[in-house]
């Protein structure tokens, strides 16, 4: 079997290239753009979930209570 029949292993590290002229992309950059960062929601939001005791369930939550407050603060 040469190298370039041989099939795709799923999980692999190759990524696949999106043209240049994607509106997906586009359209996924002006998202990421004007959203708070994930890092900062999830560093948020474990903050909340100290104050709250430690208490695991409320996972969600935390999640979203930590996006309306970082996003008020962007506002």
């Amino acid at each position: 079997m040469s190298v370039a029949s041989k099939p795709k292993r799923i999980g692999s590290a190759e990524t696949p290239e999106i043209p240049a002229g994607s509106t997906q992309a586009a359209a996924s950059d002006a998202s990421v753009r004007n959203t708070t960062s994930d890092e900062k929601i999830r560093l948020h939001a474990y903050e909340l979930y100290l104050e709250r005791g430690e208490r695991p369930g409320f996972e969600l939550d935390d999640w979203l209570q930590a996006e309306r407050e970082l996003q008020g603060e962007a506002v």
